[in-house]
């Protein structure tokens, strides 16, 4: 018959964790089934700098601190989302200023305008990286050095394992020490003899998940590091049949990392041919882009051939290391302007207008800054303020868009004159009218001059300064020119931390034993143990399995004839040293 004993752990002690008296009795066998390094007892240094440069070392590189650390660096990263950045959105920056006497000279102290190359962040972030360092290091050559050993010999009483079974058998003791070995390697275990018994040991994946993952986050750091210094970030608003040279003076707004050099801009050039969208006529969905894509001709280099492709959104163009997006898209309204004496001073050209909402009802600016005289001859400039409704829902109707198309075009118009104060060297946004130096014209009731007008239709101004005819309309299409290194590394980095992390919550580390011994009365006696690293219903469940085919080909051996041999039984000691 087999037999099974009970080793008793004390109340309140973890299954699969040996007391002290155990552990010294398990020797080798009952060493940590982790790379992670032992905690040792607090204590001040007492070797002065040195002691105190040892004890931060500790501190630094053990695992509670990097979690605060990786800690702190979220909650850094919270100011960053809610409060304007700079590098941004530098007029929201000026804003906030302006409307928070409080704190706005708070957040510059703080740093919160600039969160991420802020000091404080950016202490945060090497404190990280180099405890990250300093933990892997010694647990990989701890690591290693585990891989190039062998699994520590059977303890001496392997009945005070977690998990153990035992029996006797007729077989010899090396034919089960035999079957036993080719039983474990064939379940993938690492095993060896030593001695009177089988050593086995499986799971250093979990380990290596660990690793993976600790060099999977710094991997992630170096990424996003190196991206945000060498990386750029540019827009460019383009009408139908007009191009784009990647060069800093072609971009409507551009920002770039710290160590970015603009002479490292690639090399290319492409002009929109044709931007063609098509919208959900019907239903809820209704206005919902169905059709959304931009034919461009691109060129790379100075003298690259001449290629066409389609830009779509989330199907950017590459080149080189840099990608072209589609971001948005709008009207230009198509304007001839004369003035009173008939002289053409704008002539069929396109203003782009930006869109409002999701039916591109657009505003915007008109200038007309050159060659423009008013009725009595004198030089001055002429601006209209520019309301566009792709749809116009018909009179009486509120003034914005029902459809995205252009299945009714309205613009309205309302006529100012004087300086515009483009030229007075000041940077100064092209869809916005500077009204400083501005009049308006009024209309017979003395009221602001607008007129609504429809594709062909002409606004004549008061007093014979001149017309502005409505000729049509053009489509723009918005790009954002971007690069962003080492994007293919952060994203690699995040899949191996994930299946690092995986790994090492999923997979456990244990050891098995099998020893085979002629007993007193000449009788081979079979005893198995398991040992994990955590208490998991994993060990005593394969352990189980185990002897069962073991017990197979080395079954009981009876009593007597009429004894019937009976299959082994395992045993785990539970918290409250229970045999289950």
């Amino acid at each position: 018959m087999s037999k099974t004993t009970t080793g008793k752990t004390p109340k309140g002690t973890p299954t699969g964790t040996p007391t002290a008296g155990e552990d010294q009795d398990l020797g080798a066998a009952g060493s940590q089934l982790s790379t992670a390094p032992r905690e040792e007892a607090p204590g001040l240094p007492s070797l002065g700098v040195v002691g105190w440069v040892r004890w931060f070392w500790r501190q630094l590189t053990s695992m509670r601190v990097a979690l605060l650390l990786l800690l702190l660096l979220s909650l850094g990263a919270i100011p960053g989302s809610l409060i304007p950045q700079e590098g941004v959105d530098a007029l929201k920056v000026e804003d906030f200023r302006e409307n928070h006497d409080i704190l706005g000279p708070l957040y510059d102290k703080l740093g919160l305008f600039h969160v991420y190359s802020s000091v404080w962040f950016s202490a945060i972030y090497i404190l990280l990286f180099v405890s990250l360092i300093g933990c892997i290091v010694p647990r990989t050559w701890q690591f290693v050095g585990q891989l190039r050993g062998r699994p520590p010999g059977a303890p001496r009483r392997l009945n005070r394992l977690p998990a153990y079974t035992t029996w006797r058998t007729g077989a010899e003791p090396e034919q089960v020490r035999e079957a036993a070995l080719t039983l474990l390697k064939k379940r993938r275990f690492r095993a060896h003899t030593v001695g009177d018994a089988v050593a086995a040991e499986k799971g250093y994946a979990r380990e290596a998940g660990n690793l993976v993952f600790h060099i999977a986050l710094i991997v992630m750091l170096i990424a996003f590091a190196w991206g945000q210094l060498f990386k750029y970030e540019g827009n460019k608003l383009i009408l139908e049949g007009d191009g784009f040279s990647n060069t800093l003076t072609q971009y409507d707004d551009f920002k770039s990392g710290n160590l970015f050099d603009p002479d490292q801009l690639d090399p290319f050039s492409f002009s929109l041919k044709d931007f063609h969208g098509t919208y959900e006529p019907t239903g809820p969905n209704r206005g919902t882009p169905r059709v959304y894509e931009a034919t461009v001709d691109y060129s790379e280099g100075a003298f690259g051939e001449e290629k066409s492709t389609t830009i779509k959104v989330n199907e950017p163009l590459e080149i080189d290391g840099s990608k072209v997006y589609l971001v948005s898209h709008g009207y230009a309204p198509i304007l001839t302007v004369k003035d009173a004496k008939g002289n053409v001073v704008m002539d069929h050209e396109a203003t782009a207008l930006l869109p409002l909402d999701s039916n591109v009802t657009s505003s915007g600016a008109v200038m007309v800054r050159d060659g423009y005289r008013n009725a009595e001859g004198a030089k001055e400039q002429l601006g209209f303020n520019a309301f566009f409704l792709p749809t116009y829902g018909g009179e009486g109707s509120t003034m914005l868009s029902t459809f995205p198309a252009l299945t009714n075009p309205m613009l309205a118009l309302s006529a100012y004159h004087g300086d515009l104060g483009v030229d007075a060297g000041f940077a100064k946004s092209i869809y916005q009218l500077d009204k400083t130096n501005l009049k308006e014209f009024k209309d017979s009731d003395g009221e602001l001059f607008k007129k609504q007008l429809k594709v062909g239709e002409t606004m004549t101004l008061p007093n014979g300064a001149g017309t502005v005819t409505f000729d049509g309309v053009q489509e723009w299409a918005g790009f954002q020119i971007t690069q962003q290194p080492a994007s293919g590394w952060a994203l690699a980095g995040a899949v191996a931390a994930i299946l690092g992390l995986a790994g090492s919550l999923f997979i456990q580390r244990r050891r098995v034993w099998v020893r085979a011994v002629r007993g007193a009365d000449g009788v081979t006696v079979v005893e198995m143990a398991g040992l994990g690293r955590s208490e998991s219903a994993k060990v005593p469940e394969e352990l189980g399995d185990l002897a069962g085919i073991l017990y197979g080909q080395a079954p009981d051996a009876p009593k007597n004839d009429d004894d019937t041999p009976d299959s082994p039984d395992t045993h785990v000691v539970s918290a409250e040293g229970a045999e289950q």
